[in-house]
């Protein structure tokens, strides 16, 4: 009865505009624009969650052994306007914490932010040749129906199925699941080491995809360690305890990977992209005082967001501290996955 009573009456008006403006750019009553040049979107219908960024990344490291490559983000939380390349230096607020992540580990890619897509792609078509990308990488931009992808990539977190849950509020759909069949490729992403034959042919009936569309399992692998801060106290590695500091969708993941070599005592969470204030950092600090041996852990995307923070006790950096993630293929189907992407460029 409740499930009943969010669909069909809560729901309803999130529902129809949803379908409505879908059904606008299906019938070409709203533009889409479509470019000579590649174009690679990476997104998902759900709120975050997913690994969009390691997933780009795993994109712009076997991409670039082809050529230049450019990532086009919207550059979410920063505090600039209009398109913007991003550089090393930045700070989160010039350019989002995920696209200057991407930048700091790919410094040889063009990365690039624009609230506007449309304007973006021209600016970056628009650079000089010996510069110019032979393909842009679009990061969470499966609704921006403005473009028109070469390819598409919808991702599903292998513990959130979509037909198991719901629109937001009351779930972490943020767009109709039925869009799914817009994708051009599914990857089932964070799942465990191994998906059985038969599990991998249920997730296929369950989203019932079409023949054309293909379908791929990833893993994340985490790194060795690495200090967010300078000072960065590597003895606190080997601590059986650990306190987390994360502004992630969902840091279930990370949690459950860290709980095989800790005991964690203590968790902060905060909304996704927060930025750091006075009070948040007074928090972290004292979390950091709460324990002499434990080592903080958090996300390499909060990082971005804690680096260089003037608020930071001088215990919390050194104890603060972070595992880079990779994106692994199923299946050996790492190569098949980078030529489906971009097809005839890896010839």
């Amino acid at each position: 009865m409740k499930s009943f009573f969010l669909n069909k009456v809560v729901l309803f008006p999130y529902y129809v505009a949803l379908k409505f403006r879908h059904f606008c750019y299906d019938k070409g009553i709203f533009k889409s624009y479509s470019f000579d040049i590649p174009i690679i979107i990476v997104g998902n219908v759900s709120a975050g969650g997913t690994g969009k960024t390691p997933h780009t990344e795993y994109l712009v490291k076997h991409l670039t052994e082809y050529g230049q490559v450019a990532v086009l983000s919207r550059g979410y939380g920063r505090k600039s306007k209009g398109f913007r390349f991003v550089e090393e230096s930045d700070g989160v607020l010039s350019c989002g914490d995920e696209p200057l992540q991407i930048k700091k580990k790919f410094p040889g890619t063009i990365v690039a932010v624009d609230g506007n897509r449309v304007r973006g792609i021209k600016m970056l078509m628009d650079l000089p040749d010996g510069k110019r990308p032979y393909v842009i990488v679009m990061d969470d931009a499966f609704q921006h129906r403005r473009v028109k992808a070469s390819r598409s990539l919808v991702l599903i977190d292998y513990s959130n199925p979509p037909f198991n849950d719901n629109l937001l509020p009351f779930g972490t759909l943020r767009d109709l699941p039925d869009q799914i069949y817009r994708a051009d490729a599914v990857i089932i992403s964070k799942c465990p080491p191994e998906v059985s034959i038969e599990e991998q042919f249920e997730w296929k009936r369950q989203l019932n995809l079409t023949s054309a569309q293909r379908l791929f399992f990833t893993s994340l692998r985490y790194g060795d360690a690495v200090a967010v801060f300078g000072n960065g106290d590597k003895r606190y590695i080997y601590s059986n305890f650990a306190q987390l500091v994360t502004a992630i969708a969902n840091p279930k993941h990370l949690e459950n990977e860290l709980s095989v070599n800790y005991k964690i005592i203590r968790r902060l969470r905060f909304r996704d992209h927060k930025n750091f204030g006075k009070r948040d950092i007074a928090k972290i600090n004292s979390m950091a005082q709460s324990d002499s041996k434990s080592v903080i852990i958090t996300t390499e995307k909060d990082a971005q967001r804690l680096e260089g923070n003037k608020f930071i006790s001088d215990i919390a950096s050194k104890k603060m501290f972070y595992f880079p993630i990779e994106v692994s293929v199923q299946n050996d189907c790492g190569q098949e996955l980078v030529e489906f992407v971009c097809p005839g460029r890896q010839s």
